[in-house]
């Protein structure tokens, strides 16, 4: 049963892996004094794509990121085509950290103020396990290291924000994390690097909480839905149990919500995290391990 329920909360978010360029590729696109700037990882496909389009709708100015310049151009044409909102897209590949200070960097250049960041883009290996270009486990180094990266570099912007709110889209899969084998060199398999990666945006988002309490920041996680009707779940041959628009409902309700910050969301109810996640002393060693990684102090 365990294993089962894994298996589909892996598919559970339709995320996409960013990649290509960190710079904009789109016409600047400058937000007006009074719009909200939301910056939404993986939003050129599935539900980061209907989540930055929800946000735009409601007048946002959205920053587009993925791998793909096409789709990122077109997400972006229909958001500037349309009566409200803004957008501008930007690549980096999430498989490089590199890449990730590169987009952090272009990102701060551009922009005086950042509002929301959504960190919702993410992989699913399905084969044999993976490495990224840093030699990280690569649901790991994707669906975690990146956006824990990213969120630190971003956060002097995030500070100068407007209510500001920093939203981690999860999942129910958890695996409890190995400390002596993170990297999943033994015992490899698809539940347990994605489960992994997956609570450990949870264990980071109650850590990040606690830390920027002072400072007016909201931090939540989420499970947004699972087998949404997303390119991925279709073109695996699966049926979808629920659909994009059930899992942006989720995101947005995270975005809203005056429940504590460091919730953690099944759908829009509130949920109870793996129960590593409450275990202090595990989170200061992810904590630990994982400056190490991207090498913050």
């Amino acid at each position: 049963m365990r294993t089962a329920l894994l298996a589909i909360a892996a598919f559970a978010l339709g995320h996409i892996v960013a990649a290509a360029q960190p710079a904009s590729t789109s016409a600047a696109t400058v937000p007006t004094p009074s719009q909200r700037v939301a910056l939404v990882t993986g939003s050129t496909d599935g539900l980061g794509r209907e989540v930055a389009r929800r946000l735009a709708a409601e007048g946002a100015h959205v920053i587009v990121h993925g791998r793909n310049a096409e789709r990122g151009k077109a997400v972006v044409d229909e958001i500037n085509a349309a009566a409200k909102g803004s957008a501008r897209f930007y690549q980096a590949d999430f498989a490089s950290l590199a890449e990730v200070r590169s987009l952090a960097d272009a990102v701060t250049r551009d922009y005086p103020r950042l509002d929301l960041l959504v960190n919702n883009a993410g992989v699913v290996v399905r084969d044999a396990r993976q490495v990224s270009k840093d030699g990280h486990e690569l649901h790991f180094a994707v669906n975690y290291l990146s956006g824990y990266l990213l969120t630190y570099k971003l956060l002097p912007l995030i500070e100068k924000g407007r209510a500001p709110r920093i939203v981690n889209v999860s999942s129910l899969s958890a695996a409890p994390i190995d400390f002596t084998d993170v990297m999943i060199e033994r015992d490899y398999s698809t539940n347990r690097g994605y489960g992994q990666s997956k609570l450990s945006q949870v264990m980071f988002t109650i850590d990040l909480a606690a830390e920027l309490k002072d400072k007016g920041i909201v931090v939540q996680s989420l499970h947004p839905a699972t087998y949404m009707n997303t390119s991925m779940i279709l073109s695996a041959g699966l049926t979808p149990r629920s659909t994009v628009e059930e899992g942006t409902a989720a995101v947005m309700n995270a975005i809203t919500t005056d429940a504590p910050s460091g919730s953690y969301f099944v759908g829009q109810k509130l949920g109870t995290p793996h129960a590593q996640a409450a275990d202090a002393g595990a989170r200061r060693r992810l904590r630990e391990v994982t400056r190490t990684l991207v090498g913050l102090p």
